[in-house]
């Protein structure tokens, strides 16, 4: 089919804009990797002293910078490093009064010659506070007078004049998030803290989830070690394709419907068989008070649907489902 002169232009315009977004998507991926790559033993550095610090991280910058700033404040807080955005200008004015002795600050700019920043960095010192800069100009001012200098370095902005700040500030970004991430990991922080300051939306409901809320509880299906698997097939077919096996009051073993389907293949008359003659005797079992997360994660992991629910003592308090904990939302 030929396509209208009309048809072609419009065509034409629709693959060039396609190629820009392109571009600048490769530009920034290219930048990212050669930050990467130009990591080095500063940025263990700027870890440890953000760690081993008890004051809050200062994070500033301005314009572009200013706003990369403020997310990577917020990253930082919301992964167990509490942190707040400090305005340059706003800082002379009034603002230092948030600074303690203790604190890190995180002073953005590509330049590295940023007037606001110098001058920020002088007053810092007077306070004591110690600093890194993220900067893609190593023998920069900020960067010869900080504490710790980050490479944030790129070849070009994404700009076709190279002018707006684009790949720059991608660069710090991802920065920040490095050095979040590395904290996270550093301080042990853990779902469960992430959870505790998460609590509002559907992200904390997921992450608070424990077993206890979604497993079964109504006539779990349980068979003594003496049953057969006549018995067990009646309860394999009406709960769920899982029968929990006792001795006494703790479990012994776990029985499914494809151990059923196994047995079958290989014996005349399965229904005879003893269930402890074809339960699985080390089940995966998910813990009282555990996470659902967790139990997600063990179930996807080695091809599970229902586990049984037990607590230190053995005793099974309920059976839980792959599926009730995905539609709960833990995925």
């Amino acid at each position: 089919m030929t396509m209208t002169p009309t048809e072609g232009t419009a065509a034409a315009r629709q693959a060039s804009l396609i190629d820009r977004g392109r571009r600048v998507i490769r530009l920034e991926c290219e930048a990212l990797v050669e930050v990467g790559r130009r990591l080095d033993e500063r940025f263990a550095q700027a870890v440890d002293l953000i760690a081993g610090s008890t004051g809050r991280v200062l994070v500033a910058g301005v314009g572009k910078s200013g706003i990369i700033g403020r997310k990577i404040a917020a990253t930082f807080t919301s992964t167990g490093t509490p942190a707040t955005f400090l305005h340059p200008v706003d800082s002379v004015h009034g603002d230092l009064g948030i600074v303690g002795h203790d604190d890190i600050a995180i002073l953005i700019s590509k330049s590295g010659e940023t007037d606001e920043l110098v001058g920020l960095l002088q007053h810092l010192k007077r306070f004591g506070v110690r600093s890194i800069a993220l900067t893609g100009v190593l023998d920069s001012t900020l960067a010869r007078h900080a504490d710790v200098a980050l490479d944030a370095w790129v070849r070009e902005e994404a700009c076709p004049h190279d002018l707006a700040p684009t790949t720059s500030t991608t660069a710090a970004l991802a920065i920040g998030d490095a050095l979040a991430v590395a904290l996270l990991e550093e301080k042990g922080f853990r779902r469960e803290d992430f959870a505790r300051i998460h609590p509002g939306g559907s992200l904390g409901r997921q992450l608070l989830t424990r077993v206890d809320d979604v497993m079964v509880t109504d006539s779990i299906p349980t068979l003594p070690l003496s049953a057969t698997m006549r018995e067990a097939i009646v309860l394999l077919a009406e709960r769920r394709g899982i029968v929990i096996v006792l001795e006494g009051d703790r479990l012994a073993g776990v029985l499914t419907a494809g151990d059923l389907t196994r047995l079958m293949e290989r014996v005349m008359d399965p229904l005879a068989v003893l269930v402890r003659e074809v339960m699985t005797t080390t089940p995966k079992v998910a813990t009282s008070g555990e996470l659902g997360s967790a139990a997600v994660y063990r179930m996807e992991r080695h091809g599970i649907m229902a586990m049984p629910v037990v607590d230190e003592n053995r005793h099974v308090h309920g059976v839980v489902h792959l599926h009730d904990l995905m539609r709960a939302g833990v995925a």
